[in-house]
């Protein structure tokens, strides 16, 4: 099954290139007609030829009769084409059948680790981790629809000097009572607890320090009662990532803990490769390119005055292991713009030792933060960091809401089911729609809405193909007879539906959410106008009934694994 955008610009390319080596024909879509050729006036510039000319020669030299219905030569140089139904007829057709949707699998898979997530054990997980969560989870099921075999770590916070306090305040208020607490997700409270008895207690203090040492010396007792701290953590974010709806599970949590007994060699190595020096009392290496304000080179701290290990040890740890033992072939790290430096500066000490050789690729995969209605960081009306879980909760209370102003016929049992799932849309749509490089406002009301650019109104139109084919008695892959696309708003319907190949592989290679978004919306937005125009189940013969039917069924099937690919879910019934 051609990608169709990519079976036009091949055969355009030939033409171009026989002109120019490298001359690019830019293809896009257009609102003047289905597609628009806009290099002929860059190639008329590079060769001292006239535009209207040229792209006259242009289009005598490619083949298009048997894809376009119509070829028009503007007055300035461009070329409009229009595809013709037969063609996309034909192609429509071969994905009735196909459970990919034309979507072929990775010849050559990669080896893919993720980075996402990533909390903090005893911190509760809060608006800074929503990002990084669901945008690290559509690259994981992009990849792997597209037949890369993916590998998630969820690199936790769960080792350091803090764990000597909590440990501390566990063992003061006993075993059961501190599990009580963590198991309710009262996460925040116990670490601010425990933060409060180390600054305000001496003994308190000393006792955290003892307990430090303890844990990095492997004692049994203290290794046990982190371990009770770290289990209740992860159990409590995994109740978050189930609400979520994401893929995250406990198999796939790799802490910093993980990489504690590699730190040492990472040391032994840069200084065997010459790259570590000490500056201030802490080693560190110096990777070219990298300045402060004054132009001075910038350290990246590999082990601190006091001997402790940096968070850049741990993250080389992570880049050495991912490479060497994962054999990864391309590592993304999904997390917030502000480390853009910081890990800049690890990919390039990696690469300066051979760590992460040529072959693998290391990727910032960098977003924006989440902004309140007044363009600020999004706070609570307290000033703090709202917490993940209060959110989930705003937003299925607004859904439900929602759901009965809409549908007062709906019963209390199927409200309460669908608010979860309408949440989770809301939550995901608005943020994965956006460039994930920019900030953006987080507007409950904006998001739970059923109009305009939301995840509630795709899973709407989903419901609504389903609700169409449940009536037809048909099933859409037996309607039995041609597509037949003889209006305007089922020409354009179909030229959408054989965008989805196009959206999925741009999302996957730009690490882009929402690219698939925005095709996504354009579907829906093609169908109604569909829907609004062309009767389905009261079309005029039976041979129009049943190709409509076959094109409702392939917009059910494509909004059905478009939106799986985000992580949102299609209810058949709204």
């Amino acid at each position: 099954m051609p990608n169709v955008p990519a079976l036009l610009e091949r055969r355009l390319r030939l033409a171009f290139e026989a002109v120019a080596a490298g001359a690019d024909p830019v293809l896009r879509r257009s609102d003047r007609a289905d597609y628009q050729v806009n290099g002929v006036i860059a190639l008329a510039r590079r060769t001292g030829r006239n535009a209207v000319e040229l792209a006259g020669a242009l289009l005598d030299a490619v083949e298009l009769e048997d894809l376009c219905e119509r070829v028009e030569l503007s007055g300035n140089g461009f070329i409009n084409l229009w595809l013709s139904n037969r063609f996309l007829a034909a192609e429509l057709t071969r994905l009735i059948d196909d459970e990919r949707l034309g979507l072929p699998i990775a010849p050559d898979p990669m080896v893919v680790v993720v980075d996402y997530s990533a909390p903090n054990v005893a911190k509760e997980m809060h608006v800074g981790h929503l990002r990084s969560t669901i945008i690290g989870d559509v690259i994981v099921r992009v990849l792997r629809f597209l037949g890369h075999h993916v590998i998630i770590e969820n690199h936790v916070g769960d080792w350091g000097t803090p764990f000597g306090m909590l440990i501390e305040h566990l063992v003061d208020l006993g075993e059961d009572e501190a599990m009580q607490e963590l198991s309710l997700g009262e996460l925040s409270a116990f670490y601010r607890a425990a933060r409060v008895c180390f600054d305000d207690d001496e003994t308190f203090g000393e006792r955290a320090r003892r307990r430090v040492v303890l844990l990095q010396q492997g004692d049994p007792e203290t290794g046990r009662l982190w371990s009770l701290i770290v289990e209740q953590s992860l159990a409590y974010f995994r109740q978050i990532y189930t609400r979520l709806g994401v893929l995250l599970g406990p198999e796939d949590v790799v802490g910093e803990s993980f990489y504690n007994d590699m730190l040492p060699g990472v040391v032994t190595d840069l200084e065997a490769a010459g790259v570590l020096v000490e500056s201030d009392g802490a080693r560190c290496v110096f990777p070219e390119g990298f300045a402060n304000r004054d132009g001075d080179p910038l350290p990246l701290i590999i082990q601190k005055k006091d001997e402790g290990f940096g968070y850049a040890a741990s993250d080389l740890a992570a880049i050495r292991d991912r490479a060497e033992r994962l054999g990864a072939h391309r590592i993304c790290y999904v997390v917030g713009a502000p480390q853009a430096q910081h890990l800049q500066m690890c990919f390039a000490v990696a690469s300066m030792v051979g760590w992460l050789p040529a072959s693998t690729s290391a990727e910032h995969v960098a977003f924006g933060s989440v902004l309140g209605t007044d363009r600020r960081l999004l706070r609570t009306r307290s000033g703090e960091t709202p917490r993940l879980v209060d959110l989930l909760d705003d937003a299925e209370t607004r859904a439900e809401n929602e759901t009965s102003a809409r549908w007062p016929e709906m019963s209390a049992e199927e409200r309460a089911a669908l608010a979860p799932l309408i949440a989770a849309a809301a939550l995901k749509y608005a943020d994965l729609s956006n460039d994930r490089h920019k900030d953006y406002v987080f507007d409950l009301d904006r998001m739970v809405a059923f109009e305009g650019d939301t995840g509630p109104y795709l899973q709407y139109a989903h419901a609504r193909c389903s609700s169409i084919l449940r009536r037809s008695g048909v099933e859409a892959s037996a309607a039995g007879v041609p597509l037949s696309l003889d209006t305007e708003e089922e020409h354009d319907l179909a030229l959408s539906l054989l965008g989805f190949e196009e959206a999925v592989v741009e999302s996957a290679a730009h690490a882009a959410p929402n690219r698939l978004c925005l095709y996504l919306a354009q579907l829906a937005g093609a169908f109604t106008s569909f829907y609004e125009a062309c009767p389905v189940l009261a079309a005029g013969n039976e041979a129009t009934r049943r190709s409509r039917v076959q094109l409702c069924g392939l917009v059910e099937r494509t909004l059905a694994v478009g939106l799986d690919l985000l992580g949102i879910a299609a209810p058949g019934r709204m």
